[in-house]
């Protein structure tokens, strides 16, 4: 991924100039009964999402400078695209267009940019656990999605959250993502974070080693396994999570069969 995806640039020669499933990579979820096969939207649209946290970082850390933590985001955002790449290449799978080259908007003010962020992570999140319910048949893309999820939840969205503070003059418990998530997110999602404050104190545990069975009961109640085993796991935790989950299911089984 170049400094500026010039591989990708719609202004180039020989290029689409639209994306024939555009309307799927907009809606950052599978359609199982779309005319492409399940894996091939699972990575277009992934890297299609990519292709925007790029572009929009990039214009903010132009106009802005080299501030954290859009400076490192961007990065990320690099590396991201770099390990996406590699699975579309290995399944044969063709690039979407990158048009948020001209579709990315510069926003105003650091604050704006921080609001925007925290928007457009929430979506990432959301879309990776669409994307991981569908991917179950493939252990290195799946294990990737977990990752870059985890990526998204515990290191961009708290540090731009604490951005959101920091130039809002808020405390950080302050900033209530869910609203900055319906203000400025330009995805149709109903559902945004909830109980972040919680979840992100049960990934430190999770870290350190310090959880509890409490703590293992709590996540196993929650109704969505596979974001929480992403979000706060990573890929090798949430294959762990995965089997803690099958194995709490194959011991219910048994007790109603007794």
């Amino acid at each position: 991924m170049e400094e500026n995806l010039d591989t990708q640039k719609v202004v180039e020669e020989n290029l689409p100039t639209s994306n024939f499933d555009q309307d799927l990579l907009d809606s950052l979820r599978v359609n199982p009964t779309y005319n492409e096969p399940i894996l091939h939207q699972i990575l277009r649209i992934a890297i299609y999402d990519e292709y925007h946290a790029y572009e929009n970082y990039r214009v903010i850390v132009e106009k802005f400078g080299s501030q954290t933590p859009f400076i490192n985001i961007l990065q990320a955002e690099i590396n991201h695209y770099e390990e996406l790449t590699v699975l579309l290449n290995k399944y044969q799978v063709p690039a979407p267009l990158n048009d948020w080259v001209i579709k990315v908007e510069t926003p105003n003010s650091i604050l704006e940019a921080a609001e925007v962020g925290v928007a457009e992570e929430i979506d990432n999140i959301k879309m990776y656990d669409n994307l991981i319910t569908y991917a179950k048949d493939y252990p290195d893309v799946l294990d990737l999605l977990y990752r870059l999820q985890a990526a998204s939840y515990n290191n961009h969205l708290p540090a731009l959250r604490q951005a959101v503070a920091k130039h809002s003059n808020l405390n950080i418990n302050e900033v209530d993502v869910n609203t900055i998530h319906q203000e400025n997110s330009i995805h149709n999602i109903d559902e945004a974070i909830s109980k972040m404050d919680e979840i992100s104190a049960m990934a430190s545990k999770f870290s350190t080693g310090n959880v509890s069975q409490e703590d293992i009961l709590k996540l196993l109640s929650n109704s969505n396994l596979s974001f929480v085993g992403g979000a706060l796991l990573g890929a090798v935790g949430a294959g762990v999570f995965s089997q803690v989950t099958k194995d709490k299911k194959e011991n219910t089984t048994e007790e109603e069969e007794v």
